[in-house]
């Protein structure tokens, strides 16, 4: 054996979608088979989803992930399929790889680390496998190893790594390197977080440098179950070079990539490492696959490394491709967007139209029917631009303190994207609440004393019509909250972060900035850009509830949001105390404000933090982006209820030198 040609498929499951979920997988053999590849590796926990959640405690869940990971088997005919599934042995439930030959589950290795940090919870359902144990299950009346295990097929051995073991320091590839494994596959479901992919792919470039073998990686793809959103990462790599490399954000349910691995040149290189190896004699943890014989490949093939995508690439093609699946995933018919013509509504107004875009370009308007079959109105349309007027609804509510600049910033977006456009005129409804209100209080409603008030029934009138609108619609209604404003509560719950989704929830305001203007001057490679969003960059953001003589501002109403985004991250991402914070913030800031000024936003910053938990809890779910998120279902947790960092702020405020 020189070169043999093994394939890593990237799969879009859906926890607890079985028939869905096997047919992805069958596919995925399918094509995998057809380009004469010997190995095929799948991704973790495909046969159940990874996503399954507390389901996983579910003995139903778990025996009938066995059963279709027989079905799985069936279809291991004329190509090795490694693929991922909880399985119990003895009363306890771990996160395995099975590898499938002869139309049979030949053995399953076990995870031996598992992810317990922010979106993963996998301690809460799996047990780690010990290392260097080996046990048993009975699978259709056979008694079928489970454990510590490499695999002996031909004159090839293969070992496994399940995503969160290639990790850690002390990684399962050092002992499977020493037992003269010649493949490591590795199932994952990693995340997506900016730049991510990256250290995916050194981590597989540097185990097969130092572990002399052919390195296999596949990964989920898409928005599996709701916040989290997979690329769909496929990488091979042998002696320290890529080898092939998949596309990632795809629309498809599989996407295969193949590679050729050669084995000649891999133990070559082991050769000339010394290292110290155990025993190949231990039956134990070696299992033998007779009648398998592996072909051998004769030409090798030219190394397909893709180029990295930029922050502003991953971010259009991460959220768009979650979008298009919390669509079809949810059953609904569309989205809405209440359209103020401010930052967080136009960016959420154009993934939309990007997401159809994106979708039509790769699937074609054929396939991107197909996918979205179930919508009543799909069967009408003809074209992307027909598709647009139905898919995205655009709703500008005005008050009596909205301005013609807004007004004409959302409805000039909303002619370039495409979408309907509805302009509303709530004042009426917010005078009858005011009225109502006043009589029934005996009071006269004023600025001087109500402010907060007044401003938020103007957010809370706009919730009902726009609810409405969406359910007529039969569609999803986008909140547009992002994380700055979530991080300090500056939302009006019941208002302006109504929602079934909120997209942006996940990203702060200073970069949504960055990323529209590149959206208007620049765009995604291959697709449009929308210069109409110069009326929406040139702006101040603004709620606009205020009235117009009081000019309000976003930022001074909080802070500058460069400012408050470093806040955030010395605060919560590292998790630092008000003076540590407002020390950094002084070094970073000096030159540009004042001592004043710093120390009141870091005051005003942990103030708001503490006080609006109690929103957070309450967000619309939101896709995860990167390592900063807020979300307290899936990252930061933080209590509702809290001393708010009194003590701490006390000193910082009372301070002689910060008096100054």
């Amino acid at each position: 054996m020189e070169r043999i040609l093994v394939a890593a498929a990237a799969l879009h499951q859906t926890p607890l979608a079985w028939e869905e979920n096997l047919a992805n997988i069958r596919e995925a053999i399918r094509q995998a088979r057809s380009t004469g590849a010997q190995l095929l590796c799948l991704p973790e926990l495909c046969v159940t989803g990874y996503g399954c959640e507390d389901a996983f405690h579910s003995r139903g869940v778990v025996e009938g992930a066995l059963r279709y990971a027989t079905k799985v088997a069936q279809d291991a005919k004329g190509i090795i399929v490694a693929f991922g599934l909880p399985l119990s042995v003895a009363g306890t439930v771990y996160n395995v790889a099975a590898l499938a030959a002869h139309g049979k589950i030949v053995g399953f290795v076990g995870k031996q680390h598992l992810a317990g940090d922010g979106v993963h919870y996998e301690p809460r359902w799996f047990t780690p496998w010990p290392r260097g144990v080996r046990s048993s299950v009975v699978v259709d009346g056979r008694e079928v190893p489970v454990g510590d295990l490499v695999f002996l097929i031909d004159d090839l051995t293969i070992g496994f790594e399940i995503c969160e073991d290639a990790w850690v320091a002390d990684r399962p590839g050092i002992r499977l390197a020493q037992r003269g494994v010649d493949i490591i596959l590795n199932l994952s479901a990693s995340h997506f977080s900016f730049g991510k992919n990256e250290i995916r792919k050194r981590i597989a470039l540097e185990g097969s440098r130092a572990f002399g073998v052919g390195y296999v990686y596949a990964n989920l793809l898409g928005c599996e179950a709701g916040r989290i959103i997979y690329d769909g990462d496929t990488v091979m790599c042998s002696h320290g070079e890529v080898v092939a490399e998949g596309f990632r954000f795809s629309f498809k349910d599989v996407v295969v990539t193949t590679g050729v691995i050669d084995i000649a040149r891999t133990r070559a290189g082991r050769r000339q490492q010394p290292r110290s190896h155990q025993s190949l004699k231990n039956e134990d943890l070696r299992i033998e696959l007779p009648g398998i014989a592996m072909k051998r490949t004769v030409r090798g093939s030219e190394a397909n490394e893709l180029p990295p995508l930029s922050k502003h690439e991953e971010f259009t093609q991460a959220v768009t491709l979650g979008l298009f699946d919390y669509l079809r995933k949810s059953r609904s018919e569309g989205f809405v967007v209440s359209l103020s013509g401010g930052v967080d509504s136009s960016a959420a107004s154009c993934l939309v139209a990007l997401m159809v875009e994106r979708a039509c370009k790769e699937l074609g308007f054929a396939g991107f029917g197909k996918k979205l079959s179930y919508i009543s109105w799909m069967k009408g349309v003809k074209n992307e631009a027909q598709v647009m007027r139905k898919i995205l609804g655009c709703a500008y509510q005005r008050a009596t303190n909205s301005s013609t600049i807004t007004h004409d910033a959302a409805a000039g977006l909303a002619k370039e994207l495409g979408a309907d456009f509805f302009d509303i005129d709530i004042s009426s409804l917010v005078e009858g609440y005011e009225k109502l209100i006043s009589e029934a209080m005996g009071i006269t409603l004023s600025w001087k004393e109500h402010d907060i008030a007044l401003q938020n029934i103007q957010a809370r009138v706009r919730s009902p019509s726009v609810w409405l609108l969406t359910n007529l619609r039969k569609a999803l209604l986008l909140s547009t909250s992002n994380r700055s404003e979530a991080a300090v509560g500056y939302t009006t719950m019941d208002g302006d972060s109504s929602g079934g989704l909120s997209p942006l929830g996940g990203i702060d305001k200073a970069y949504l900035r960055t990323w529209l203007e590149w959206l208007e001057k620049v765009g995604p490679e291959g697709l449009k850009r929308y210069p109409s969003l110069k009326l929406v960059n040139v702006q101040a953001p603004t709620a606009e509830l205020r009235p117009p003589k009081d000019k309000q501002t976003d930022e001074k109403d909080l802070m500058p949001y460069e400012v408050l985004d470093t806040i955030e991250r010395y605060a919560i991402r590292d998790k630092l105390l008000p003076e540590d914070v407002l020390a950094l913030i002084k070094e970073r800031y000096q030159n540009r404000f004042t001592e004043g000024e710093l120390t009141s936003w870091v005051l005003r910053f942990f103030k708001l933090w503490s006080a609006n938990q109690w929103k957070r809890e309450r967000y619309a779910p939101s896709f995860h982006l990167d390592d900063e998120s807020l979300d307290p279902k899936s990252w930061c947790r933080f209590p509702i209820l809290s001393g708010g960092y009194a003590e701490e702020l006390r000193k910082l405020s009372s301070s002689p030198k910060r008096r100054r």
